[in-house]
C-alpha cells in the first residue's frame, strides 16, 4: 500500500549529475560553453606535451559547421603529445570522473571532466558523438574513435572505431567537438585566453584560426621547459579520516610502522614509531586491522604532531624565473620586466609555489589606479580571466600602496601571479578564481612586493638619470651666453 505523501529514491551516476549541473562546470550558457570548450582540450593538450618534457605544438580552430545555423561551432584542438593508449580512449572521452590525473602530482586539470564535460555538452546541445583521432610515442599505427556517453550508467558509447599504418613520424591527439556556441560573446575572451597562455608557456607553438577565419600566430619564443613535476605521497598533515581509512584499505604493507614509514612523505622510522607511540598502536599491526576508534586515533596525533618535515615540492612545476620573464617580454616588450619564484611552503599539508612577475612600460596599458592593473592570474599555469574581484590575488594587488615603489597613476603596469599546488583552494567548479588561504595570500604579497622593489630600483635609478641629463642640459643652454661673457671680460 502507498503511503501518502512519501518520496522515491533513485541513485543517478556522475554523468547525469553533471548533466543536471553543467553551469557548475563553467558550461553555463553558448559563450561561456563555447569558450571553457576551448580552455578545457587547450589544457590536456599541453599537459600532453610540457608535463612530459615535449615542446608544445598546438593547432586550435573553431568553424562554423552550418550557414542556417550560426550558432553550431565545431571545435579541433591537436597537439604533438604522448598520445592516448587506445585501450583508455573510450574511457578518456566517455565516461565522467575517469583520468589519468588522479595522482599526487601538479597537472592542470583536476576533476576528470574537462573533456568528458565537453562531449557531454557537445551531446546535449547538438547530438552529434566527440572524434578523436591519437597515435602514443613508438607505436606504429593511428587509431580513430567517434564516441558519445550513456549519461545513465556513466559509460562510454563508441560508435566507430579503426586503425590504421602510420607513415609519418607524428604523435598525438586531435579532438573534434561539435557544439551549440557564441563566437560573438565570446571571442574576447578566447584570444585572451590563448595570449595568456602563451605567457606562460612561451616555449609552445600555438596556432589558432578562428571562424571569421582570422588567423593567430603565437610562435615559440624560447626551448626551454619547466621541470616535469613527479609523482610524490600525500603528506600525513593533509589526510583526513577518509583518506586515512582508504589508504589503509589499499596498502600493501605487512605492518603499521611500515605503513606509516613509506606510504607517506616526511615520515621517518623514528617519527612513525613516535606517532604510534602516541596513539597507542603496536608497529606490528595490521594496517587492514584497525578499528574505527583506532583510525581516529590515528589521525587525531597526526593532526597534532607538529615535528613533521615540510611536504616536498617535486610534484609541482613552477615556470621558472627566466621563462616567466621570456613570456612578459614576448607579450608586452616592456621597458622593465622582472619575476620571482618563491620558495615552497603548505597549507592544510599540501605543498604551494608562488610566482610573481611585473612588466612596466611598453605596450602594457595604462591603469588609472590599482584596481585597473592589467592582473594575469595563473593557477597550475591556467590562465584566469573570469570572476577577477573575488580572486586573492586582486585582493592584494588592491591593497599594495604603489606610491611606495614609486609608481605614479596612471601607470602602464602588469602583474603576473601564478599559483602552483595539487589543491589550489578554488571558490568553484569553475576554477576562475582563488580563495584566499592566509598562506597562500601571504606568499602572493611577498613575491609581489619583491619584484615592485625591484622595479622601484630601475624607476628611482630611472630618475636619477633624467635628472643629471636635465641639469646637462641646462648647463649646454648656458655655455655659448657663459662664452660671450667670457670674451667680453677677456675683451676688455
Amino acid at each position: 500500500m502507498a503511503i501518502a505523501g512519501s518520496e522515491s529514491f533513485r541513485a543517478i551516476s556522475p554523468s547525469e549529475f553533471f548533466y543536471r549541473n553543467r553551469e557548475l562546470a563553467g558550461f553555463s550558457n553558448p559563450a561561456r560553453a563555447l569558450y571553457q570548450t576551448v580552455r578545457e582540450l587547450t589544457e590536456n593538450a599541453l599537459d600532453a606535451t610540457d608535463a612530459h618534457g615535449i615542446l608544445p605544438d598546438i593547432k586550435i580552430t573553431i568553424d562554423r559547421t552550418d550557414e542556417e545555423q550560426e550558432s553550431i561551432y565545431m571545435v579541433s584542438v591537436e597537439d604533438n603529445g604522448i598520445g592516448i593508449p587506445p585501450h583508455y580512449v573510450p574511457q578518456a572521452f566517455g565516461m565522467v570522473l575517469f583520468s589519468s590525473k588522479y595522482t599526487l602530482r601538479q597537472t592542470r586539470g583536476m576533476f576528470g571532466l574537462g573533456a568528458k564535460m565537453v562531449v557531454l555538452y557537445g551531446q546535449i546541445t547538438v547530438g552529434k558523438p566527440v572524434e578523436v583521432i591519437t597515435s602514443p610515442i613508438k607505436s606504429s599505427r593511428i587509431y580513430s574513435f567517434k564516441l558519445l556517453i550513456d549519461i545513465k550508467n556513466n559509460e562510454p558509447i563508441v560508435l566507430e572505431r579503426s586503425s590504421w599504418q602510420k607513415n609519418s613520424s607524428w604523435h598525438g591527439t586531435i579532438v573534434k567537438v561539435y557544439i551549440l556556441g557564441d563566437w560573438q560573446r565570446s571571442k574576447s575572451k578566447i584570444v585572451e585566453y590563448i595570449r595568456r597562455t602563451h605567457v606562460i608557456a612561451p616555449y609552445a607553438s600555438i596556432f589558432f584560426r578562428d571562424p571569421d577565419g582570422n588567423i593567430y600566430i603565437f610562435r615559440r619564443a624560447t626551448e626551454l621547459i619547466p621541470k616535469p613535476p613527479k609523482e610524490t605521497k600525500p603528506h600525513p598533515v593533509g589526510v583526513d579520516l577518509e583518506m586515512m581509512k582508504m589508504m589503509l584499505a589499499s596498502t600493501r604493507r605487512r605492518t603499521l610502522l611500515e605503513f606509516l614509514e613509506n606510504d607517506f612523505q616526511g615520515v621517518g622510522r623514528v617519527t612513525a614509531e613516535r606517532i604510534l607511540e602516541l596513539a597507542g598502536l603496536r608497529g606490528d599491526r595490521s594496517p587492514k586491522r584497525l578499528s574505527q576508534s583506532e583510525i581516529e586515533k590515528l589521525v587525531s596525533v597526526i593532526k597534532e604532531f607538529n615535528e613533521f618535515r615540510r611536504p616536498s615540492a617535486d610534484h609541482l612545476s613552477p615556470i621558472g624565473e627566466e621563462i616567466l620573464k621570456i613570456g612578459l617580454s614576448n607579450m608586452f616588450k616592456p621597458e622593465f620586466v622582472d619575476a620571482v619564484t618563491r620558495k615552497p611552503t603548505s597549507y592544510s599539508g599540501h605543498a604551494v609555489i608562488v610566482e610573481a612577475g611585473i612588466a612596466y612600460g611598453g605596450r602594457v596599458p595604462l591603469a588609472n589606479d590599482p584596481t585597473e592593473i592589467l592582473l594575469l592570474r595563473f593557477a597550475n599555469k591556467i590562465p584566469l580571466l573570469y570572476d577577477e574581484s573575488s580572486d586573492v590575488s586582486f585582493k592584494v594587488i588592491s591593497s599594495i600602496d604603489w606610491k611606495d615603489y614609486e609608481i605614479e597613476f596612471p601607470a602602464p603596469l602588469a602583474v603576473l601571479v601564478h599559483v602552483c599546488s595539487t589543491k589550489v583552494p578554488y571558490r568553484g567548479v569553475g576554477k576562475e578564481s582563488i580563495a584566499d588561504v592566509p598562506e597562500i595570500e601571504a606568499e602572493i604579497r611577498n613575491g609581489v612586493r619583491e619584484v615592485a622593489r625591484q622595479l622601484r630600483s630601475y624607476l628611482s635609478k630611472k630618475k636619477r638619470e633624467e635628472e643629471i641629463a636635465r641639469r646637462a642640459y641646462s648647463i649646454v643652454k648656458y655655455i655659448p651666453e657663459i662664452s660671450r661673457s667670457l670674451s667680453t671680460i677677456v675683451a676688455d
